[in-house]
This record gives structure tokens, C-alpha cells and sequence, in this order.
């Protein structure tokens, strides 16, 4: 393509820059991403060594029912901010950045209303209380830090995102583990938060500065919203779907129930939040602008399932086979064994997620947003349908096998999908797959004859590592090797 082509009617950024942007947008996400993760995957082992089932299941149940009210906060316009094929106007950022403050303030008015209701039902003290109200701030923080955020990403320029998010995150890490070490319990969380919002907020105008205003435009506003209404239903759905029943499970369950849920949940999908939520946030824009080059989106979409999928499903095996080692070695842990069934459990959806998750951003970017729609519907009726009447039998884990039922129906969005875009799922998902599943029996016999230890598990991740390398090898072929160097470049190149 010549230089002068550009990806709309705008002249922000032409094809060439969105190409580079998007292969460094991968490896900048993906870098912060690891250290993120690192930060949290230690943090979280230690407040669960510090916290009891009970005080890490009212920070599960809290920030769910602040979740659920934060859908209401933005109506799809950062989303719209992001998508927009014209130049976006200072009005429609002023516009965007007003309607949303007035949304907040009306759920912060809610949230406090709600509070005694919230205490009744799921049995909250004052400490409980405190918490509900430092994540209701953080939710107004959060939205002052929406238009800085949204232009970023509309530029591509995600590497400018990483230092408040990294930031953010290691701040709130810090005050929660030092906190919960001294004893101070469910507060950890809520003083953690808010240290998080304020950090977050002033590192994100420093990195991408934005003088806030107060503007109306309805025009303006119609337009975002033309979008932004149909992609946070879609939203709305999966808000309801996964916080909302978590809400629900909250009175079931109890507190207790729902930290052991939520110590499951957290484990079995660490690997999607390591590895897929990168690819999906560069995906999206890159996806939307090969619409038209079938050939080349049908090779985009299948490499980049395949690369999702490569990584998530030995990463997942490795911590379903370790996790019984790590409750035994780690101090103070082993009352986490009730939730190791779970764990297995929801490892089921993580598979499915891995496949599935890739292929319903890829519908959003193509304009099949109403296809999305029906299957986050079929979704969420399945998840209310089956998940509080399992757990009202079996308590967690039903609960955790009403989740693995729902996420097997993820067959039905791979059918679909493949009717639009004919990507390989031999070469996308089947292979990664199977390899995992045979390195599994080998690890598993190692564990059982290896001392249960720290070296251990890095034997066990050692030889894990190797064996799954080999079977790709066998499946895939040498060319694997240049494939990985290359695979961000390779989904957006069209050469």
C-alpha cells in the first residue's frame, strides 16, 4: 500500500503507521501484561496466606455489585470514541466526558442508597460498608481518566498506557499485601483501592494530557451513541452474566462460598488475562479495517486464535496439575483445598474462552454486532438458569459445574463464526490443543513421583515446557519458530 492510504476519511494515521503501531501495541501490552501479572499472581498468593476465605469473599461480592453499577456509568461512548471513522471533535469529547460524570454521580447516589440493603443481604459490617464506598470513589476516578484513555487507544499508542496501569496496579498491590500483613483485613482492600484511583488518575494526564470541560452537543451525542448503545448491551449482557451472578451467588453461597469461587475463578483464568486480553484490545481495530480482504482476514483470524490458544492451554494444564502442590507448600494454604474442585472445573470455560473469546471480538469488528448480541443472550440465560439452581444443590461446586456446562455451549459461536470468516480450526485451536492435553499425562506422573517441593514444580514446569514444545513441533512444523518471532506482525500485515 502507498504511504498516502489511509485507514478512513481522516488523515490521523495511515495504513503503514497503524501496522507498526498495532505489532508494537501487541509486545508493549503484552510486556505489561507479564509484569502485571507477576505483581498480581504474588500479591494474590499472599492475601490469600493473610485473608480468610470469608474476607477475601466480601471483596469478590463487593466489587461485583460495584461492577454491575459501573456498566451504567458509560452507555458505549468511550467505545464509540475509540471506533469513530471521523476525526473526533473536542465537542464530542467534552459532550462524552460530561454525560458520563452526571451517569457516575447518579450511581454514586444510587450505591449509597443501596447500602443498606446490600449490608442485609449479604451480611456486611462496617469494614464491609468502607469498602463499597472507596470502590464507589474509584469508579469516579476511573471515569475522570476515560477520554486520556480512549484517544490513546484510538491512536494506537498503547505503549503510553502502560506506566499508569502498571503504576496503578503495583501501588495497589503494595497497600493491599502490606496492609493485610499487619492485620488489617478487609480494609487492606479498601484503602488499596483507593490509593489505586488516585495514582491511576494523575499518571494518565501526565502521560496524555486533557483539559476536562463541560459541553453539550445532542447531535454529537446521537451519533456516538448510534454505536455505543448496541455495543454496551452486548456489555450489559456480560455484566449480568458474570458480576451479576456473582451478586446472586454472594446470598447464596455466602461470603466463604463465593472466596472459594473467586480463588477458583482467579487461578483458571489467569492465563486469558496473561495472553488473550492483549491481542483482543489490538485485534479489534486491526479485524474492522480487513473486513474486505477475506482471504487475508481469514489468515489473520486463524493466527491469532492459534497464538491465543498456543499459549493459554499449556499454561492452564500447568496450573491445574501444580495447584494441589502449591496448597501444600505454600504456608497457611491448604484452606484453599476446598476450592481445588472448582478450579478444575472452571479450567473447562478457560478453554472454551480461549477459542471462543477471539472469534465474538472478531464478530464486533466486522459489523456483526447483532450476532454477538444473541449469543451473549443465549449465554446469559444459560448461566442464570443453571448456575444459582447448582448451587443452591451443591453449593461451590455446583456452582462451578453450571459454569463449565454454560461455556461447553461455546460450540455454538465457533459454528457461527466460521459461517463468516472460514479460518482454520484444525490449525487455530485443535492442534494447541491436543498438544496440551498429551504433555498433561507427563506432568501429572512426574508429580506424583517427585517430592513435593519448589523444585519440584520447577522440574515439573521445565520438562512441562519442553514436552509441549516438541508435540507443537510434531504437529505444526519448524516453520512454529519463525511463527512466534513473527506472529504480531503477521495478523495485521496483508503482504
Amino acid at each position: 500500500m502507498e504511504e498516502s492510504e489511509h485507514l478512513d476519511p481522516t488523515i490521523e494515521i495511515n495504513v503503514e503507521t497503524v501496522k507498526k503501531r498495532a505489532v508494537w501495541g501487541v509486545v508493549a501490552l503484552t510486556g505489561r501484561t507479564f509484569i502485571i501479572s507477576i505483581i498480581s499472581l504474588v500479591a494474590t498468593a499472599l492475601l490469600t496466606v493473610f485473608l480468610d476465605p470469608s474476607q477475601f469473599g466480601v471483596f469478590w461480592v463487593v466489587s461485583a455489585v460495584v461492577n454491575f453499577l459501573a456498566y451504567f456509568s458509560d452507555v458505549g461512548l468511550a467505545a464509540a470514541i475509540i471506533q469513530k471513522k471521523e476525526e473526533v471533535s473536542e465537542e464530542d469529547l467534552k459532550t462524552t466526558f460530561t454525560v458520563q460524570q452526571i451517569l457516575v454521580i447518579i450511581l454514586l447516589v444510587v450505591l449509597y442508597f443501596l447500602t443498606p440493603l446490600a449490608v442485609k443481604f449479604y451480611s456486611l459490617d462496617q469494614n464491609g460498608v468502607f469498602l463499597l464506598y472507596s470502590l464507589g470513589i474509584s469508579l469516579f476516578l476511573s471515569s475522570l481518566k476515560t477520554i486520556p484513555s480512549a484517544m490513546l487507544e484510538r491512536r494506537l499508542e498503547f505503549g503510553k498506557l502502560i506506566l499508569p496501569q502498571v503504576l496503578e496496579n503495583l501501588v495497589y498491590n503494595i497497600v493491599a499485601v502490606v496492609l493485610a500483613w499487619k492485620g488489617f483485613g478487609v480494609t487492606s482492600f479498601t484503602i488499596a483501592v483507593l490509593a489505586r484511583g488516585v495514582v491511576g488518575l494523575i499518571a494518565i494526564y501526565i502521560v496524555n494530557p486533557w483539559v476536562p470541560g463541560i459541553a453539550f452537543s445532542g447531535t454529537a451525542l446521537k451519533k456516538l451513541l448510534t454505536f455505543g448503545i448496541p455495543y454496551q448491551i452486548n456489555t450489559f449482557l456480560a455484566v449480568i452474566k458474570d458480576d451479576g451472578m456473582t451478586a446472586v451467588l454472594g446470598g447464596i453461597l455466602g461470603t466463604s462460598g463465593v472466596g472459594f469461587l473467586g480463588w477458583a475463578q482467579k487461578w483458571a483464568k489467569t492465563p486469558l488475562r496473561l495472553f488473550m486480553d492483549n491481542v483482543l484490545k489490538v485485534t479489534f481495530p486491526a479485524f474492522a479495517r480487513m473486513q474486505n480482504e477475506k482471504a487475508h482476514l481469514e489468515r489473520a483470524v486463524t493466527r491469532s486464535v492459534f497464538f491465543v490458544c498456543l499459549l493459554i492451554y499449556p499454561s492452564l494444564v500447568g496450573i491445574l496439575v501444580l495447584a494441589p502442590m502449591f496448597v501444600d507448600i505454600i504456608p497457611r494454604y491448604s484452606k484453599w483445598i476446598p476450592a481445588l474442585l472448582p478450579l478444575y472445573l472452571i479450567g473447562i470455560d478457560t478453554v472454551f474462552g480461549a477459542a471462543t473469546t477471539p472469534l465474538t471480538n472478531l464478530l464486533n469488528s466486522i459489523g456483526k454486532i447483532k450476532t454477538t448480541f444473541k449469543l451473549m443472550i443465549m449465554w446469559t440465560v444459560l448461566t442464570w438458569a443453571l448456575v444459582p439452581f447448582l448451587s443452591l444443590r451443591f453449593g461451590v461446586n455446583g456452582a462451578a459445574v453450571g459454569y463449565a456446562i454454560v461455556s461447553s455451549s461455546s460450540v455454538v459461536a465457533i459454528y457461527i463464526t466460521k459461517k463468516y470468516v472460514n479460518f482454520s480450526i484444525t490449525d487455530s485451536i485443535a492442534k494447541p490443543f491436543v498438544a496440551s492435553i498429551l504433555m498433561g499425562p507427563i506432568i501429572l506422573v512426574l508429580r506424583g513421583l517427585l517430592p513435593t517441593n519448589i523444585t519440584s514444580v520447577w522440574i515439573i514446569a521445565v520438562v512441562g515446557s519442553v514436552s509441549y514444545a516438541l508435540f507443537i513441533l510434531v504437529m505444526v512444523g519448524k516453520s512454529i519458530v519463525e511463527d512466534v518471532k513473527r506472529s504480531a506482525k503477521t495478523i495485521f500485515s496483508k503482504e
